[in-house]
């Protein structure tokens, strides 16, 4: 594989380029709300193209082609965007409108406004350990990228990325970070479609969609089928099913889009209600670029069917296949376009990881010195200060993730990064939607009701999930790991957003019915 100067001259000239124009964008930073909301002044059309950018990262930029290349691969998680549709329309209809009664700065706001100040710590708390969680998969996946490309180590890829980060969110708060996501937005759509007309161009669409068809353990299989109508009861752990795109997945974009703040910090950009819901709902467009992905994974299966690659190079693919895009890319495309297209996938981790450091930067700050504070102090230049501290504390702590589940994702035999990603969150999500239902709901709920369910539902996740006995090995406690990993019954991550919104909200509902009882 050889990487060209005039490659690395197209990745660098980009980053450059992208880092001058954030810049300029900026505009003035005079206060809290300029840093953190971009002066509520944005256009509609610009936050859902920074959602979008967020969203989609470098996950599904490599994720997605590798996960239909590897044998047992195919479309049916297209299914999962009909829930993401189904969610962006509902909060866009039904929370927009109540985040924008009062002046607030996050969701955790509003949920403190009904509930308390112990529940804003609790989503808070949720929110950023989930951030954590799920952004050191992105950092991840760029990572795995520039490792193919450059040979060099990931951790120091890790280290890279999010230096940049810190970079890009530190110069200009939301207002950069949004135009920044915008240029990612275009440039991934670019790098996805050269990948695709290359592909194309060489094969052929008709000659992809045959090379789709092949035949495993004797039985034919359409690596391009989108529905998959098996039942959760006759297979538990099979995630890529219609019934988990309808019924669970809609909790959990439910939860991404209106109770994480990654995503709402852009939603409070616009300055009124029907720009907000006009962003969040353009947003669903992003299904577009899973299609287009989804494609580019075809096209490399075909590619590699025809042109098989030698031995080695088979085995690698055999071990991991989200090595295959970024290989293809360095070896097939030519020199410069390639750089492009490593342009984008770079770039779009870069969009998701400079969006949460804003994001985590306000949550903190707002838990440290109370919304009151930050409301009366923030229009000074030091609250402005004190944000950027968070964002580089919140860098490093991000970065550090990034290199632990490092260590995790090269012990753990699966390696399906989609997986991985919303396996991740799973530990959070459930419980944040809880809370916001306690929020919403007419019944009283009692906040340490709310707190048992919220421990009682990650806990019930550490059990299904693998992270755990990797941890319990590594120290020692092998056999306990085996003990456990033999006792859990097999399901899909997903199923836990719907079920531990459920235990999360019965158990706060429980506790206020009690307090009722007692008439405390």
């Amino acid at each position: 594989m050889e990487f060209t100067g005039l490659d690395w001259a197209v990745v660098v000239g980009y980053m450059v380029l992208t880092t001058w124009i954030g810049h300029r964008m900026s505009g003035s930073q005079a206060n809290i709300k300029d840093f953190f909301l971009g002066g509520k002044t944005l256009p509609w059309w610009s936050v859902s193209g920074s959602m979008i950018a967020t969203e989609i990262s470098a996950l599904t930029f490599i994720g997605v082609p590798g996960m239909v290349y590897a044998l047992e691969g195919d479309w049916t998680y297209l299914q999962w965007g009909l829930g993401s549709i189904i969610a962006r329309f509902a909060v866009a209809q039904w929370l927009v409108p109540l985040y924008y009664e009062k002046e607030i700065y996050s969701p955790y706001d509003f949920i403190g406004d009904r509930l308390g100040e112990v529940a804003r710590w609790l989503v808070t708390g949720l929110f950023s350990l989930g951030s954590i969680l799920g952004q050191s998969v992105r950092v991840l996946v760029t990572a795995i990228i520039l490792q193919v490309v450059t040979g060099l180590d990931a951790r120091l890829c890790i280290v890279v990325i999010g230096v940049i980060a810190i970079l890009w969110t530190f110069m200009g708060g939301m207002r950069t970070v949004i135009w920044t996501d915008v240029m990612q937005f275009v440039l991934f759509i670019c790098g996805g479609v050269l990948a695709l007309g290359l592909l194309i161009y060489h094969i052929g669409w008709s000659e992809v969609v045959q090379l789709n068809q092949v035949v495993v353990d004797g039985r034919e299989v359409d690596k391009m089928k989108v529905f998959n109508l098996t039942s959760v009861f006759q297979e538990p752990g099979l995630r890529y099913t219609l019934w988990v795109g309808l019924l669970a997945m809609p909790f959990q974009n439910f939860t991404a889009f209106g109770v994480d703040q990654l995503n709402t910090q852009r939603m409070f950009c616009c300055g009124n209600i029907e720009d907000a819901r006009k962003a969040m709902r353009w947003s669903s467009i992003s299904i577009v670029i899973t299609v287009l992905m989804l494609a580019v994974g075809a096209g490399l299966f075909a590619w590699y069917q025809k042109f098989v690659p030698d031995a080695d190079l088979a085995a690698k693919f055999g071990e991991n296949s989200n090595f295959v895009f970024p290989t293809w890319i360095v070896n097939e495309v030519p020199m410069g376009i390639s750089g492009l297209i490593l342009a984008g996938a770079f770039a779009a981790a870069i969009s998701s990881l400079d969006s949460i450091l804003a994001a985590l930067s306000q949550t903190s700050l707002s838990i440290i010195y109370g919304r009151n504070r930050m409301e009366s102090e923030g229009d000074g230049a030091e609250m402005v200060k004190k944000s950027r501290v968070a964002v580089c504390i919140w860098g490093v702590v991000l970065t550090l993730a990034g290199l632990v589940l490092w260590w995790i994702y090269s012990n753990n035999e699966d390696s399906d990064l989609i997986g991985l990603a919303f396996g991740m969150v799973a530990y959070t999500y459930g419980p944040l939607l809880g809370v916001l239902m306690a929020a919403l709901l007419p019944w009283k709920s009692s906040t340490w009701g709310l707190i048992v369910g919220t421990v009682m539902s990650v806990l019930l996740v550490a059990w299904f999930r693998p992270e755990l006995m990797i941890v319990l090995e590594s120290i020692g406690m092998r056999g306990m790991a085996e003990s456990l990993m033999e006792m859990r019954p097999k399901l899909a991550s997903e199923w836990f957003f719907p079920l531990n919104a459920a235990i999360t909200y019965c158990c706060g509902w429980f506790g206020g019915f009690i307090a009722k009882k007692d008439g405390t």
